[in-house]
Parts: C-alpha cells; sequence; structure tokens
C-alpha cells in the first residue's frame, strides 16, 4: 500500500465529509484540518484554506500553510496533512510546521509514517531546512511517528492543562 498527497478539490467534498464524521463520531480531534470542525459548509472550508496557501490572501492570525489529503492507492482518503510554510508565535511553542491525522479505520497501517515522510519531502519543497512537530505527550502513537523520521524530542511545555512535546 501507499499514499499520496495531494490538495483537496471540490469533487472532494462527499470523502471529506465522511472523514470528518468519522473522527466527530468517536469524540476525536481533527489535527492537521485546519478547523475543518468549525464548518458546517465544506465548500467555506476549501475556499478558506485556498486562500490560507498563499501569503497574499492568507487570514489574519493565520501562517501561510498547505492542507493536503493523504490519498490511498484505491482513492481512499486515509488522512489531512497541514503543512505551515511558517511560524508564527503560538505555532513556534505549541504547534509546529505540521499537523496530521489519520481516520481510526485506518490507523496502525503505518499510514502516519508515509503521510509524515511525504510532509517532510513537501517541507523541504518550501526550503524548511528545520521541521517543528509537535504531539501531545500522552499520544504515544504521534510520538513513535515523530520519532521513526528522526524526530529529536526537544523539550516539553504545558499548553492549558496538558504537556506538548516538541520535536
Amino acid at each position: 500500500m501507499d499514499l499520496y498527497l495531494r490538495a483537496p478539490t471540490k469533487d472532494d467534498l462527499a470523502a471529506i465529509e465522511e472523514y470528518k464524521a468519522e473522527f466527530i463520531c468517536h469524540g476525536e480531534v481533527l489535527h492537521g484540518c485546519a478547523c475543518i470542525q468549525d464548518y458546517a459548509d465544506l465548500a467555506d472550508w476549501l475556499d478558506s484554506i485556498q486562500k490560507n496557501a498563499k501569503e497574499e490572501t492568507v487570514a489574519e492570525g493565520w501562517v501561510p500553510s498547505s492542507t493536503l489529503l493523504a490519498i490511498r492507492e484505491d482513492g481512499l482518503l486515509v488522512g489531512m496533512i497541514d503543512i505551515r510554510h511558517r511560524l508564527n508565535d503560538y505555532l513556534a511553542q505549541f504547534g509546529g510546521h505540521i499537523g496530521y491525522s489519520v481516520r481510526r479505520s485506518q490507523r496502525q497501517k503505518g499510514c502516519a509514517t508515509r503521510m509524515l515522510q511525504l510532509g517532510l519531502d513537501y517541507a523541504r519543497s518550501l526550503n524548511l531546512e528545520r521541521v517543528l512537530i509537535t504531539c501531545d505527550k500522552n499520544n504515544s502513537a504521534s510520538a513513535a511517528t515523530i520519532l521513526s523520521q528522526n524526530g529529536i524530542l526537544e523539550n516539553e511545555v504545558v499548553e492549558d492543562d496538558h504537556l506538548v512535546q516538541r520535536y
């Protein structure tokens, strides 16, 4: 099985809605999805991520980023990844350059590892020499994924009521 990353289009909205619903059904957070949970109309979300991809049109308080779909060879949307082109103060402390999520039904199959490999390649294409990736200390699966890609734990910081690991 292999995956590839690509930008979402209007043709993907039904698959994205299904993806979003799988997370909501299980009470899970949609990481790396550019706040998709805040949008009732996914066409509006798609418009926002297209605008946020460029420095000239990025929303105030945000940084330019590329929100991409991780698609399996058979066409299944297995994950989403957000690659920030630069960091603001908040992202430098807690959020990092890359956020990602994998749908529950596709976990433990190597999808997150492959997505992160591809995401790091994409970051290199943006001339990012160093990439910061964070995860909650209690998210051992994400930490293992980051470590598998030669992530080095820099430190841990407290955000609200939880500990964030910075790699």
